[in-house]
């Protein structure tokens, strides 16, 4: 019985991921992992210019 309770939880996860992914390509997010995806534009490389991380801490 635990294994199955296991499994459900596990399942409910990858359709929560899966649901977030699709979603979000709805709404036209290119780089779905970046906070500022919508602001970036085209460029999902990572360098967003509008992060306001400057290496400092």
């Amino acid at each position: 019985m635990e294994n199955v309770i296991v499994v459900l939880i596990l399942v409910a996860i990858a359709a929560g991921i899966i649901w977030y992914l699709i979603s979000a390509k709805r709404k036209g997010e290119k780089c779905i992992g970046c906070p500022y995806a919508k602001q970036c534009g085209e460029k999902c490389s990572g360098g967003c210019s509008n992060k306001t991380d400057n290496g400092e801490n």
